[in-house]
């Protein structure tokens, strides 16, 4: 996570990036791609969706999904958990 933080200059700002190993947080969230013909069944387990949250103060206000039926990883069109959308989606 340091490296990426370093190559995306996210270090000494607003943006916090946080590992998750285990899987225990995606799963919480839900977020664990489960498509069929996703990760899977490609031999990649337990890779998570591609989104986006924006918290407050510990508390979930808004959070962006980029999967869609025919592209469960969100890899073709991420747009809706990229930072202009989300930006939108939070300023009203």
């Amino acid at each position: 996570m340091q490296a990426w933080a370093d190559d995306q200059d996210s270090v000494g700002t607003i943006v916090k990036m946080f590992g998750d190993p285990s899987g225990s947080f995606t799963d919480a969230l839900d977020m664990k791609m489960k498509h069929p013909e996703g990760p899977a069944s490609v031999g990649i387990l337990g890779r998570c969706k591609r989104y986006a949250m924006h918290v407050v103060d510990g508390e979930v206000k808004y959070i962006a999904e980029s999967e869609t039926e025919d592209d469960p990883a969100g890899d073709s069109d991420p747009s809706a958990s990229c930072a202009p959308d989300m930006l939108k989606a939070i300023q009203g």
